[in-house]
């Protein structure tokens, strides 16, 4: 495995080790995830660059657009909860539960 895509991998499961262990924040979460992303959206972009896959080339687009609304509705959810229940801890998102 290449240095890069084995740094590439590292940060992906460091990530998945933040959403894991580090749940006391929602915005701890919400950076964890976007690191998740990134980092795949950096792996798909290098991958298909190396098979010249052009049947591949707009994956890594569509993962950016995807990940850009994951980040919107996050954001969105950080400032509801904020809000109604005065903290952004994921304690308090059980509350949505009706």
């Amino acid at each position: 495995m290449p240095s890069t895509q084995f740094t590439l991998a590292t940060m992906f499961y460091l990530g998945l080790m933040g959403v894991a262990f580090y749940r006391d924040h929602l915005l701890s979460a919400l950076l964890c995830l976007e690191g998740l992303m990134l980092s795949l959206f950096l792996l798909l972009a290098i991958w298909s660059m190396q098979t010249n896959a052009s049947t591949f080339a707009a994956t890594p687009m569509l993962l950016l657009a995807f990940s850009a609304c994951e980040a919107g509705v996050g954001l969105a959810l950080l400032v509801g909860t904020t809000r109604a229940w005065g903290s952004a801890s994921l304690n308090s998102l059980t509350a949505l539960r009706w």
